[in-house]
This record gives structure tokens, sequence and C-alpha cells, in this order.
């Protein structure tokens, strides 16, 4: 897929989400880190991961006919909105590096970017990183047992709905009734989560290696 242009399918899809192999740098993390030339992979290889991917309304989620669709038919039943800021949030420069450090949930999660951007990195077959892109009106789903990691972009800014679950239910976490959205948000200001899960929610990251868990192997 050397060279491969990101061709945009009629959903506009490829303009919200696109996905890279990584090269083998180690400077900032937040930027692009692509290959020399440019390896840019289909979202059809992305599905093939396990990984799901839709472009939504973000500007009116919460009228979002499509949105509401894959909630029901995906069973996404717990919601809770956490307001998180560097004045409020312990340790706020750990937990963004606690984000990066690679781990996987026995759970699916769900990204769907709100606002702003941000990287998703992920593995295939053959343990090689691909970064995954995630704009504004993008939504990805990992499965249960895929080893990720996440990073801010230069942006510096992300408001995400997903199922990334670092972060624990805080004081400023409450329930919505009626509604089963998730999501999370990760900016340096100012970070707004609303997550989402199947039933009760699980908090815990394991960081790799955790191979024995029975998430990786389903």
């Amino acid at each position: 897929m050397v060279g491969y242009c990101m061709a945009t399918g009629h959903d506009g899809k490829e303009e919200v989400i696109q996905a890279w192999y990584m090269d083998d740098s180690e400077e900032d993390q937040r930027l692009p880190h692509h290959r020399e030339p440019k390896e840019f992979i289909p979202l059809d290889k992305l599905s093939e991961l396990g990984i799901l991917s839709w472009r939504l309304n973000s500007d009116d989620w919460e009228n979002d006919e499509k949105l509401k669709k894959i909630r029901e038919a995906r069973g996404y039943s717990y919601v809770d909105i956490c307001d998180v800021c560097p004045e409020k949030l312990p340790n706020y420069e750990a937990k963004l590096k606690d984000f990066f450090e690679e781990h996987l949930h026995t759970d699916e999660e769900i990204r769907y970017a709100l606002e702003g951007s941000g990287y998703f990195d992920v593995r295939d077959q053959n343990d090689q990183w691909i970064r995954i892109a995630v704009k504004k009106g993008g939504m990805i789903v990992l499965p249960a047992g895929m080893y990720h990691r996440f990073t801010l972009d230069t942006n510096n800014y992300i408001k995400v709905p997903g199922l990334l679950s670092l972060l624990p239910p805080c004081a400023f976490a409450h329930q919505i009734r009626n509604i089963t959205v998730l999501y999370e948000v990760f900016f340096i200001v100012l970070l707004q989560a609303m997550r989402l899960f199947v039933g009760e929610p699980v908090w815990t990251p394991y960081n790799r290696p955790h191979d024995h868990l029975p998430a990786r192997y389903q």
C-alpha cells in the first residue's frame, strides 16, 4: 500500500478517519509519524482487524438517527458524563502519559470525535503499528482485547465519545437517563467525558503483556 491515496467514499468517512503505517521514530508522539514514503491504509483493512468506523453528525448528535440505530443495535446502555480539567483531575499530565501506554480492555471501546482530533494506535496481524487519525465527526469501535494507545495530535484538543475507560468515575460524573451515548473528551484545557458500556462499566486497563486474558482470543 505504499503511496496509497485516501479516496473519499460516498459517505465522506475518509475525510474524518484516516490510517497509515507508522515509522519507528521516538520523536514527539503528537506528530503524524508517517513512513517515508507514506503508507496509507484503506479503512477496509481496519475492518479486517475488527475495527468499525462511521462518519456521524457531531453537530447534532442528540438527534442523529444514524447514531441512535448504532446504539440500539449494539446495546449501549450505560452512560455517564465527567468534566475534567487540570484543576479538577489529579496527576493530569500523568494521566495523559497513561493514555499512551499500550493496553487493552476486556470490553469493546467507542471513540467518537465531537470536536478536535487525535490519534489511536493499534497493531496489525504482523505487529506493525497503525496510526488512526480521527477528526470531528469520526467514530471508531475497537474490539475487546485489542492492544491500543491514544495521544493528542499537535492541535492538543479532542472531544471524543467512546469506550476509552482509563478514567474512573470522578466527583463530577453523573448519569443521564434516556441517553445511551458515551463521550470522552481529551484536551489540554478541559476534558468532558460521557462514557458508554454494554451493562455495568468496567474501568480496568491491562497494560501489555496480558495475552492470557480471554478477550485476546474472542
